[in-house]
């Protein structure tokens, strides 16, 4: 293979910072209230891509700083409650000196900064270098003179303002604010507008300080360039990539990297709804001392992103990004994170060789959990665009008031779940309903199912386009169109595919619990697919023994 093809991650890495030390490229990228969060994945040509660790193991915040929740352990125990899109936002990931640092904000506590030795851990715990409120973005900077900087942006919905790009002095270990903070520059200014600028990106070439940011917004924005001679400006700008007559919307928001052999390289984001913000790299020219993001075929000095590329390097095949699951062991794969914080394990005892043990338990405090409250909801990307689940599971273990089942989430949610009541059992199907404060959940369908079939179920998600394939009410797949569209390259509006669940006892037939759901992005995070077992309030802690997750490609 010579060439590669966009998007290299079909999988929702929002913001994604990325650095090159020696041979190995290395890549981070938001968790928002997912833990464990900050995913780290290493590649060797920038293509292939593999996830390796994670550089936090929940969102807390240091409180020996001085930051607006100075008891970090309240800080943990608030994201116990998932604040979804809230949490980790836009990291950064330099090299300096010998240490890995890793700076991101949360924009209700302030930004925070974690090292390592090897980018595969251990991380340090998180230091807060400077509290403050809508404070985001942060990316550092080492001058030639030893001080150190943080770049970053604001806010709105915190701070009250935006579009404006903000600099302040650190220590020169980067581990302390040592100055006040002031602006450098105003997107808002008719002279030189760049509503929405953001994610900003530091560098040094040729004697000009170089931020690279992205501007107009996630879904329809551009990716500008900033030049000045000193680093507290004034500023020049200048639009470097925008989607031209591409189908790749919003591309923008990245890292640039050169590859050994000198070339430069720029990895980013589009936002693709509900499949989230997917990542795409492009080649990297420069024209007059400003770079050139993507191809310029129309010679108007702004690049347009492409589809295929010569590979930066020979190709480096690694393990596909993890879907399935056999538990092995008794432990979840990478690909694994939960809703938010955990108050305790939510593992039990497993009675089978491999499988995961989840108890039932209620992390949400409310009578009746709503999933989106809890915490102990365990998700993964959607990392395919149509693709076949089949997660089986013995729900015997439970209690009554217990639940265990699959959802797939996104502003909202649809879930297929085994409960018992009394002397029965029933596999329900429900949906959310309402805005985060006031989500509820409705019952949609449910079935009654003989006690002693508990032990054994085994429930199927099947997400296609009614386009491609035939789903038949057994649920059986029929492909009928292979080639009409290619679904991993194209835009935001692309047609979306459906989900539908079945549900089937040991040794019975699938059985169509009518789902029919389209999920959608919120805010910032694709869809997601996920396993839970909760408890009512009061109820007695039963269990849910989850045995293996098998996804196909369709």
């Amino acid at each position: 293979m010579t060439e590669f093809k966009n998007p290299i991650l079909f999988a929702d890495y929002s913001d994604p910072d990325v650095i090159r030390v020696g041979d190995t490229y290395i890549l981070t990228a938001s968790s928002f209230n997912y833990v464990p969060g900050l995913p780290i994945l290493i590649s060797r040509d920038l293509v292939n891509w593999e996830l390796k660790a994670y550089a936090i193991d929940q969102v807390e915040e240091d409180g020996t700083k001085g930051c607006p929740h100075e008891d970090s352990e309240a800080v943990g125990k608030r994201f116990e409650i998932p604040r979804h899109s809230e949490g980790v936002w836009a990291p950064a990931i330099r090299y300096h000196d010998g240490l890995y640092y890793i700076y991101y904000g949360m924009p209700d506590e302030g930004i925070y900064v974690i090292t390592a030795e090897n980018p595969l851990g251990p991380w340090s715990k998180p230091v807060c270098i400077r509290p403050a409120k809508g404070f985001i973005d942060p990316c550092p900077y080492w001058d030639e003179d030893g001080r150190a900087y943080i770049i970053h942006a604001y806010a709105r919905s915190r701070i009250g303002f935006k579009s404006i790009l903000g600099i302040f002095e650190m220590s020169p270990d980067g581990m302390k604010a040592i100055s006040e903070d002031q602006f450098i520059f105003d997107g808002n200014d008719p002279a030189h507008p760049a509503i929405t600028i953001e994610g900003p990106k530091v560098y040094r070439r040729n004697g000009y300080y170089y931020i690279l940011s992205p501007a107009g917004g996630v879904t329809r924005g551009w990716q500008v360039a900033l030049r000045s001679k000193d680093i507290h400006g004034p500023y020049e700008i200048k639009t470097v990539m925008e989607q031209g007559d591409t189908i790749i919307n919003g591309p923008h928001q990245g890292g640039l990297v050169d590859s050994k052999d000198g070339r430069e390289w720029f990895l980013h984001f589009q936002d693709r709804g509900l499949y989230g913000r997917i990542c795409h790299l492009q080649p990297v020219t420069w024209k007059d001392d400003w770079p050139v993001i993507g191809t310029d075929e129309d010679h108007d000095g702004n690049g347009n992103p492409v589809h295929t590329w010569a590979l930066p390097e020979e190709g480096q095949p690694v393990t596909p990004h993890p879907t399935s699951d056999a538990f092995e062991s008794h432990q979840i794969g990478l690909q694994w994170q939960w809703l938010g914080n955990l108050k305790k394990s939510p593992f039990g005892d497993s009675v089978y060789h491999d499988g995961i043990c989840l108890k039932a338990q209620n992390f949400s405090g409310e009578e009746d959990p709503i999933l989106w409250h809890s915490s102990n909801v365990l998700t993964q990307k959607i990392v395919l665009p149509e693709f076949m689940m089949d997660i089986h599971l013995d729900a015997s273990r439970l209690a009554e008031g217990n639940k265990a089942g699959i959802l797939m989430m996104g502003g909202q949610y649809t879930s297929l779940y085994a409960e018992r009541r009394g002397e029965k059992a029933y596999i329900v199907l429900a949906e959310s309903e309402g805005d985060d404060a006031g989500k509820y959940e409705t019952v949609k369908a449910e079935f009654e199912v003989p006690e002693d079939d508990l032990n054994d179920l085994t429930f199927r998600m099947i997400f296609v386009r009614n386009t491609k394939a035939s789903v038949s009410a057994q649920g059986e797949v029929s492909i009928i169109s292979v080639n009409e569209e290619d679904l991993y390259f194209n835009s935001y509006d692309s047609a979306k595919p459906e989900l539908r669940m079945f549900f089937k006892t040991k040794d019975g037939a699938f059985t169509d619990s009518t789902c029919r759901f389209t999920p959608s992005d919120h805010t910032w995070v694709g869809a997601k697919a996920g396993l839970f077992a909760v408890a009512h309030l009061h109820a007695e802690e039963g269990a849910a023994e989850f045995r293996s997750v098998n996804v196909t490609e369709l």
